[in-house]
């Protein structure tokens, strides 16, 4: 599984960074997960090898602009690339009538379905690789996270405890271990609680603006890269009396030092932050801070890098 990442700043584009755009890529083929589309976007994805015609979903955390308003020219743009395939949208709400809007003012014609799931109800969507669940976090509007774990792994049932809760042998087994969640009795039986794995599903939470990292406690078991905005230093927090919603880097490296997070790497960082570690203030301030209490593998993201979470849990900038 690969990360991605199309834009790194918050609010609004600088010189060297875009806003923010994610993308997390299948482990085989070229499937792949576009999580926020700040402007510009499509422009940032023509600098990499990903294709609109093998984007599987769009994940929008909030809707404030810097996440979002890139999202009509990709729409356009993988329409007049030919893209036939029905394409998801996994949204909060307001991004639906906004985009229909969008298309009926500006005559947008899409050659393709748009499927658009209320990321508000907290739903869990599963593609044919991956299982991305949604998680609700804190911020001026309602703000997610989704986590993206690995489906193909082959697990095994645990027979046992089928068998303990009275689940007998039939076509319900073979949907459990498939990853299907199914009804059993009148009530929804998770399939992760009945299966077995030789080794942990990889598992990667990318999580929108959040000024309550704890709030993702649930959802970050067995994670193992947390991404996460880290828009201020502490300093600036306190000087200026308020965070806007957002994370300072200390903040987001001591909640992925408590929940046992091996990978964090953090993004959406202030105009503010200058790239000469001798300007102040610095990027490097924001990956000093952390540094200090967050013992795992930290990286800083930048434009275009990208980063591969091997099958040992490791994560590797390419």
């Amino acid at each position: 599984m690969n990360i991605i990442f199309l834009g790194t700043s918050s609010g609004v584009p600088t010189k060297t960074r875009n806003v923010t755009g994610i993308a997390v890529r299948e482990e085989k083929g070229s499937g792949w997960y576009l999580v926020d589309c700040g402007e510009g976007t499509q422009h940032q994805i023509l600098h990499t090898n990903l294709s609109v015609s093998s984007l599987q979903a769009i994940f929008i955390t909030h809707i404030h602009g810097d996440h979002c308003y890139g999202l009509p020219g990709i729409l356009a743009s993988a329409g007049m690339s030919g893209r036939k395939e029905p394409l998801k949208i996994i949204a909060p709400n307001g991004v639906k009538e906004w985009v229909e809007a969008t298309q009926q003012h500006t005559q947008l014609y899409l050659p393709f379905e748009l499927e658009f799931i209320c990321s508000d109800d907290l739903p869990s969507v599963d593609f044919k690789k991956v299982r991305v669940e949604t998680g609700a976090i804190s911020h001026r509007v309602p703000s997610y996270a989704y986590s993206f774990t690995e489906k193909d792994i082959n697990p095994s049932l645990d027979i046992e405890k089928l068998a303990l809760h009275g689940i007998t042998r039939g076509p319900i087994w073979g949907q459990l271990k498939k990853g299907q969640d199914v009804e059993h009795n009148g009530k929804l039986i998770n399939s992760d609680d009945y299966l077995l794995y030789d080794k942990n599903p990889r598992k990667i939470i990318v999580a929108g603006d959040n000024d309550q990292p704890e709030l993702m406690s649930q959802l970050s078991r067995g994670a193992n890269v947390l991404v996460h905005e880290a828009t201020y230093t502490k300093e600036i927090v306190e000087k200026t009396g308020n965070s806007y919603g957002h994370s300072y880097a200390e903040l987001v490296a001591e909640f992925a030092q408590r929940a046992n997070i091996p990978n964090l790497v953090l993004t959406h960082f202030s105009p503010r932050y200058q790239s000469n570690p001798n300007a102040s203030p610095s990027i490097e301030d924001i990956y000093q801070e952390a540094k200090t209490c967050y013992s795992g593998t930290l990286y800083l993201a930048n434009d275009l890098d990208e980063y591969q979470l091997n099958k040992a849990g490791e994560l590797k900038k390419l």
